[in-house]
């Protein structure tokens, strides 16, 4: 019988490598994981030649699906991973519940992932290793927790906690991009009416000024550049190319880590937006790991994904040091408090946590915590933009009719 090289993790955490006897890599994996563990690299034992027929055997029998690289919609994510664990909780076998959910779904990628999937589990593979062929519909963080429903025998309630996962997560989303679309607008469309009034109304005011030969005021003559700036220099095409130059800028930033975290940061230290984005991060690393935890995905698997899945640098790097602090023994709170990213509110919280053995729930308790402290930060965040919005409109245009009009009460005073 052939032997195969493993390494896997325990429920602890750590780092176990044997071998194992089996007629295939799936057997192989089937009873690594009866053990306990969590396999995370599985090869024959001088049998790679063996191995790549094997693959190659079953890719053969895999039908390929065309248009599984598309974007799928979150809502339509949620909605699949309910129903799928709704059938699961009924006792269909897997395959035939994601035949039943690839006819349901409409045309599209999420069908035609769907179907894939299915065949893929129809050629051997299981649900996690066939979801993990599709990161773009399927992350680390889909495709982790199911291999730890798989492992442990509750993937009806692995996919229960996913979806609600997903919708909370996009529930926060919604509610940040909701309150960005109000001064967007505001900006978008005050930002036209001033280029009108600009290219249009201020040309006209200097070809009457020229007739009044008379001294034009400061305000007046700063008014003319600024128009003929916009209308003859191409000033208009700089106004509006800036935003975008910057936009280009922060990504050129954004490319390399360095620039990553000095970007993160710095927008820590802004204003309110920082407090948001600081919550956001906290609200959002919490919520994933204790869902990985729950799950039964070991520790320090749980800190890899939610590393990768943070979306913040400062936050990135916070837990790799976490992680490393664990693998040489230490608690999960006191690496994260010398981190000093985290409020003390939170690392005692955790610290509890590990103490009464409920990291996990105590982790979804700082989420749920943080969320409610989102929502009223959100608002007043609103609330402030707009009178500094109604501010900052009205003195431009307080701007624009001052500076047209005091030439004319000049020529007023002057005629009287």
């Amino acid at each position: 019988m052939p032997l195969f090289n493993y390494e896997a993790m325990d429920s602890q955490g750590k780092e176990i490598k044997d071998s194992v006897e089996a007629l295939s890599s799936d057997e192989a994996i089937s009873k690594i994981r009866g053990m306990g563990y969590f396999p995370t690299k599985v090869r024959e034992k001088g049998g790679g030649r063996r191995v790549r027929q094997e693959k190659a055997a079953k890719l053969g029998k895999t039908k390929r699906v065309r248009g599984v690289h598309g974007r799928v919609k979150g809502k339509a994510l949620v909605q699949f991973t309910r129903q799928l664990s709704t059938l699961q909780d009924a006792g269909l076998p897997i395959l035939r519940s994601l035949r039943i959910l690839e006819e349901q779904q409409k045309p599209g990628t999420l069908k035609n992932v769907a179907r894939a999937v299915a065949n893929d589990v129809e050629g051997g593979s299981t649900l996690s290793e066939a979801m993990a062929k599709y990161p773009r519909t399927f992350d680390d963080l889909y495709s982790n927790m199911v291999a730890a429903g798989e492992a442990g025998g509750v993937l009806d309630i692995i996919l229960q906690r996913l979806a609600d996962f997903m919708e909370k997560a996009a529930t926060l989303k919604r509610k940040i991009k909701g309150a960005m679309i109000y001064p967007i607008c505001v900006l978008t469309i005050a930002f036209g009416i001033v280029m009108g009034i600009m290219t249009m109304v201020v040309p006209k005011f200097q070809t009457v000024f020229k007739d009044f030969d008379t001294e034009l005021p400061a305000v007046t003559l700063l008014l003319l550049d600024i128009s003929e700036w916009i209308v003859e220099r191409w000033g208009w095409l700089i106004l509006i190319g800036t935003p975008f130059a910057i936009m280009f800028l922060f990504k050129l930033i954004r490319m390399s880590d360095q620039g990553r975290y000095v970007h993160d940061r710095v927008n820590l230290k802004l204003p309110v937006v920082g407090q948001l984005i600081e919550k956001t991060s906290i609200s959002r690393f919490c919520r994933t790991l204790g869902t990985l935890i729950s799950a039964g995905v070991p520790i320090l698997e749980a800190i890899n994904i939610t590393r990768d899945t943070a979306g913040n640098e400062v936050y990135r790097r916070a837990l790799i040091e976490v992680h490393d602090s664990i693998r040489k023994g230490e608690t999960f709170a006191e690496p994260l408090r010398k981190t000093k990213v985290c409020d003390s509110l939170v690392v005692n919280m955790i610290d509890v946590g590990e103490e009464t053995g409920d990291l996990d729930k105590m982790l979804s308790k700082i989420a749920d915590n943080y969320d409610e402290e989102i929502d009223i930060l959100v608002g007043s965040l609103v609330a402030m933009l707009e009178p500094i919005l109604v501010v900052g409109l009205g003195g431009i245009c307080g701007f624009i009719v001052v500076a047209l009009f005091m030439p004319m009460v000049a020529l007023i005073e002057n005629l009287g």
